[in-house]
């Protein structure tokens, strides 16, 4: 049985440096999946997951373990594709806009979409959306992040988190309904 991500943590931050392939095993998969729905190109995606790992094994004596860990890997996989974002002359960042502080929707979109639409659907639908958006909802909905959470990872206030949330949700909604009136 494989060991747990707080006991690969523990062995990484007591110096044990092989423990990090633990680590790495247990979220590739996860970096990736988020870094290629960010950058929709898998080289990129790539190239995006593999600095991210990268920075976070060289910044673990930083790792404040008072927070979760995924959030901080998470955090540092978000800024490797805000990087790659931006080196390839396209900027996503809103963080000067003013958005209001909204009410998180008790509205499971990922789960009501989902028994209405396949997964390829559901995929399309969300690499359709801006990053800001489709960021914020993969967070919320694959990994199981709230507003504050999501905040910490994408270095933008709560209330920023909760509108790009809502605003997300109704852009999906939007397009349900403009491709329910074409049908």
């Amino acid at each position: 049985m494989g060991e747990t991500e707080k006991e690969l943590l523990d062995r990484c931050l007591g110096g044990d440096t092989s423990a990090f392939a633990g680590i790495l095993e247990l979220y590739q998969d996860r970096i990736y999946s988020f870094a290629l729905r960010l950058l929709k190109d898998p080289q990129a995606a790539e190239d995006a997951a593999q600095e991210a790992f990268l920075k976070a094994f060289r910044g673990l004596p930083s790792y404040n373990s008072s927070y979760p860990f995924a959030s901080w890997l998470f955090r540092i996989a978000h800024n490797s594709c805000m990087d790659a974002l931006r080196a390839g002359g396209r900027t996503v960042s809103l963080d000067g806009e003013d958005f209001p502080d909204l009410a998180d929707p008790a509205v499971n979109v990922a789960g009501s979409v989902a028994d209405a639409l396949d997964e390829e659907r559901i995929e399309a639908l969300l690499g359709s959306l801006p990053p800001i958006y489709s960021e914020a909802l993969l967070l919320q909905y694959r990994e199981d992040m709230g507003p504050a959470e999501i905040a910490r990872v994408t270095g933008v206030p709560e209330g920023t988190v909760k509108a790009r949330l809502f605003r997300g949700r109704e852009l999906i909604k939007a397009k349900l309904a403009a491709a329910d009136a074409t049908v």
